[in-house]
């Protein structure tokens, strides 16, 4: 799928979405990424789903965003609420669904000049 979001200056995009790789910017990824708002966009440590852990979630909580959205993968998976505690601690929302939408979601919410991060598992 190719997503063609509005660009704003130093915002990160997701520009498509295949079976097993994201890109963003324009450069392609093909392990689970954390795409912030703005800055780097690195790998996200899970070996997938069944392998998160809360400290993952403290690598997103640190990022000081509005809300992370959380793409599970080919189908919606919640993570259990243990591992959500350093989001929800500091009054960070966030949203799960699978990671086709997450794309979309972060999309809009980075073209509102929202503080977003997208957390994509990817396969």
């Amino acid at each position: 799928m190719k997503l063609q979001p509005d660009r704003i200056e130093g915002v990160n995009v997701i520009s498509g979405l295949t079976a097993d790789a994201v890109s963003v910017n324009g450069v392609t990824h093909t392990s689970s990424i954390v795409v912030p708002w703005v800055g780097d966009i690195g790998p996200w440590g899970t070996a997938g789903f069944d392998a998160l852990a809360a400290e993952e979630f403290e690598r997103l909580a640190a990022l000081e965003p509005e809300a992370v959205i959380f793409g599970s993968g080919k189908r919606i998976r919640f993570a259990p609420p243990l591992l959500l505690r350093s989001l929800m601690a500091r009054r960070i929302g966030i949203e799960t669904m699978d990671t086709a939408a997450a794309c979309r979601t972060y999309n809009v919410l980075a073209g509102e000049s929202r503080k977003v991060v997208a957390a994509l598992l990817l396969g």
